[in-house]
């Protein structure tokens, strides 16, 4: 009887001893297997891709930001210059307008990815660049305007606005290029196409009249 117990406990303890290696194992199997899987999603550019889509989201915010605080400079510019040239009422009219527009236009993410909406969007900008350089133009048939401190502090703060946009489109056109490549080049494109799908990108182009920022210095 007692040599009996002695063997159960014996197969008792290899069982418990079988089972725990067994568990250990599945532990090591499914580690190695992430590290695999992790392994090859970077080799196959899974993680690359969306890390760059997210610095072209990141550059697209530093562009709606440089438009945005140009549109909220113009009121008080306008209203400064309309003190002084009340009857120059077409060239106000048209920066009033063009910056209804562009503030009435919906921007989205998906914009990036539809290249009519993005140039429609490039478009109505460019008409309030065009609008705010004919603006200049009369002011500089205003000595008393040009002259005038808070008209000047307005003219440097749309000059600086007007340079940090241009730098947010080239930093921004740099991160699409570079996600755009990542997308296209193999083993990227494979992966891209089974299980990201994502959509080039937009640049900005130049533009005749839009492509130049405003000539605010005097």
């Amino acid at each position: 009887m007692q040599f009996s117990t002695k063997i159960l406990a014996k197969n008792h303890d290899f069982a418990y001893y079988y089972k725990y290696r067994r568990q250990a194992m599945k532990r090591i199997i499914t580690l190695l297997s992430m590290i695999l899987m992790a392994l090859s999603f970077a080799s196959c550019g899974y993680n690359t891709m969306q890390a760059n889509e997210e610095e072209v989201f990141a550059a697209w915010g530093d562009v709606e930001a440089g438009y945005q605080r140009r549109m909220d400079l113009v009121p008080n510019l306008v209203a400064t210059v309309k003190a002084y040239a009340a009857h120059e009422k077409e060239t106000l009219t048209a920066v009033t307008n063009a910056r209804s527009t562009a503030g009435s236009f919906q921007v989205t993410k998906d914009v990036l990815n539809d290249p009519a909406a993005f140039q429609k969007f490039q478009d109505i900008q460019g008409s309030l660049s065009s609008a705010l350089s004919r603006l200049m133009v009369v002011v500089e048939r205003y000595p008393d305007l040009k002259a005038n401190q808070n008209f000047s502090d307005l003219q440097h703060q749309l000059e600086g606005t007007e340079n940090r946009i241009n730098v947010a489109r080239v930093r921004y056109n740099q991160a699409v290029q570079k996600f755009n490549t990542s997308i296209r080049t193999f083993p990227n494109s494979l992966t891209n196409s089974l299980l990201l799908h994502l959509e080039r990108k937009e640049p900005f182009k130049a533009q005749e009249e839009a492509s130049q920022a405003p000539k605010v210095e005097f």
